[in-house]
């Protein structure tokens, strides 16, 4: 039996180390367009909503008029008994300003897996 992880019992901290190579990976993957790289940290929820047309159909337009990820910078951890949402300033290569990162972070089958994220 898989133990039942509570994230508001676990530290920023924690939560900062399980988060981020998830988004560097989210995000590396989106880069290259490779939606299996891309959903391997999602949830059956999310895989079904993000499928090979529709990451790609995204990328393609975030990359044209933004172009590439740049900077993260963490902003603020947001703990809840069965998930923790996730804040960071996200830069773009081609546009100036400060966009938001973000991801809900869920505990399922002995995993962390993404229930949801976006950049806005």
């Amino acid at each position: 039996m898989t133990p039942i992880i509570r994230f508001d019992k676990l530290s920023e901290q924690q939560i900062w180390d399980i988060a981020n190579p998830i988004m560097d990976n989210l995000m590396d993957a989106s880069t290259q367009l490779d939606h299996a790289r891309h959903v391997r940290d999602f949830t059956d929820r999310m895989k079904a909503i993000v499928t090979p047309a529709y990451l790609q159909h995204v990328c393609q337009q975030y990359q044209v008029g933004k172009g590439y990820f740049s900077n993260r910078v963490p902003v603020a951890v947001f703990r809840r008994p069965d998930s923790a949402a996730i804040v960071w300033k996200q830069s773009f290569t081609k546009v100036p300003g400060e966009f938001v990162a973000e991801m809900v972070l869920v505990h399922q089958d002995g995993r962390y897996l993404v229930d949801h994220a976006m950049v806005f």
